[in-house]
């Protein structure tokens, strides 16, 4: 098949150009792909990181595209299609993930001369608005088909759009971060504190992630737990640094407010022995699939897709509500016990084999040939 894929690539930077990469290359092996990229993704006012774009210091590697699509100039969205439509391709396969995009790649959808199916990460935004389900809607309907990656994203679908043709492939393993670094050595890189409890937050720092709450959790934990923060703040940090002041263990907490690069991933996975995700809302998480990756296990929250995809794989456990009282019994749960990270690291060896990107690529094209 031709296939044309359209969203965020290089040089924009974040899990989601990550994933796009990941996608393109594995599509390649067996069919003719061509990237369409956004010429600009957000409206810098609109973007509450430092920037959307990779810097010299990210070492990500680049990916050919052709970068057509504005999303805050309507003009483009034509010529966007027009480009797609002129390159003949079989299927368009679209990222969507906040309404944000709905007008854009809704009119592209309508406009590019062959079947259009929809990468769904979010359907309704974790920090939702009023013009959300309308404009989403408008976007659901201008598309074919769509690969869900988790039941709850595949229960907001339906929710809007009931009788959409859709297949659920769980997130693919992300494989370029590198191979996992001696414990010791990681820790050195870090400034840690040797023989401590390593609990790890990561990613992109977000309201509905739940740092917080897990600083709060973290308070009560003895001293011999250490916290890893690590990731870009989405807005002030200073709400987070405020309650980091005020625990008397915060020499016990490493704060890195930063993008971590591709090359520094391994650092954090290698130094931990948990990875904390206490989001109060979630659909599925990138973050896990780093995790598995790593063979590191998971405590969640239960919300959106985390329960199914990691509590019922046995990859992690779930804290049966986000707050702070909760997940840090959940802590103590998964550390008082040996057999919980043994039978969570079983677990995830397991999940590497049925989580690759040939199985995602091959029943995407699979699937799309249904429609």
């Amino acid at each position: 098949m031709r296939i044309a894929l359209l969203s965020s690539f290089y040089p924009l930077r974040g899990g989601i150009a990550q994933f796009n990469a990941s996608m393109l290359q594995e599509l390649g092996k067996e069919h003719t792909v061509k990237a369409f990229n956004f010429k600009r993704q957000y409206p810098e006012f609109l973007f509450p990181g430092k920037t959307q774009y990779v810097t010299p210091d990210d070492e990500a590697v680049p990916v050919e595209s052709e970068s057509l699509l504005d999303t805050a100039n309507p003009f483009t969205y034509g010529k966007t299609a027009r480009a797609i439509r002129e390159w003949e391709p079989d299927l368009l396969v679209m990222k969507y993930w906040m309404s944000w995009f709905a007008p854009s790649l809704g009119h592209v959808a309508r406009h590019c001369g062959c079947k259009a199916v929809a990468v769904l990460d979010n359907v309704i935004p974790h920090e939702a608005h009023l013009v959300d389900k309308p404009l989403t809607k408008y976007f659901l309907n201008g598309c074919d088909g769509f690969v869900t990656m988790s039941d709850s994203v595949t229960e907001d679908l339906l929710s809007l759009r009931k009788d959409a043709p859709y297949v659920l492939l769980p997130h693919p393993l992300y494989s370029h971060f590198g191979e996992k670094l001696p414990r010791e050595e990681a820790e050195r890189k870090l400034g840690l504190l040797p023989g401590k409890k390593n609990l790890l937050f990561f990613g992109l720092i977000r309201s509905y992630k739940g740092l917080d709450i897990l600083l709060e959790a973290f308070r009560e934990l003895g001293e011999d737990y250490q916290l890893i923060i690590a990731g870009e703040p989405y807005g002030s940090f200073d709400k987070y640094q405020s309650i980091i002041d005020a625990i008397p263990g915060r020499d016990r907490i490493k704060v890195f407010p930063v993008y971590i690069r591709d090359s520094e991933v391994k650092t954090y996975f290698s130094a931990a022995d948990v990875t904390v995700l206490p989001y109060r809302s979630a659909t599925q998480s990138g973050i896990s699939s780093i995790s598995y990756h790593f063979e590191v296990p998971m405590i969640v929250t239960d919300v959106g897709g985390l329960k199914s995809t990691i509590g019922d794989r046995g990859t992690g456990i779930v804290a049966p509500k986000a707050d702070p009282g909760t997940v840090r019994e959940e802590i103590l749960r998964y550390f008082g016990d040996p057999s919980i990270p043994e039978g969570c690291i079983r677990a995830i060896r397991e999940e590497k084999k049925r989580l690759s990107w040939s199985r995602f690529c091959s029943n995407l094209t699979a699937f799309a040939q249904t429609l």
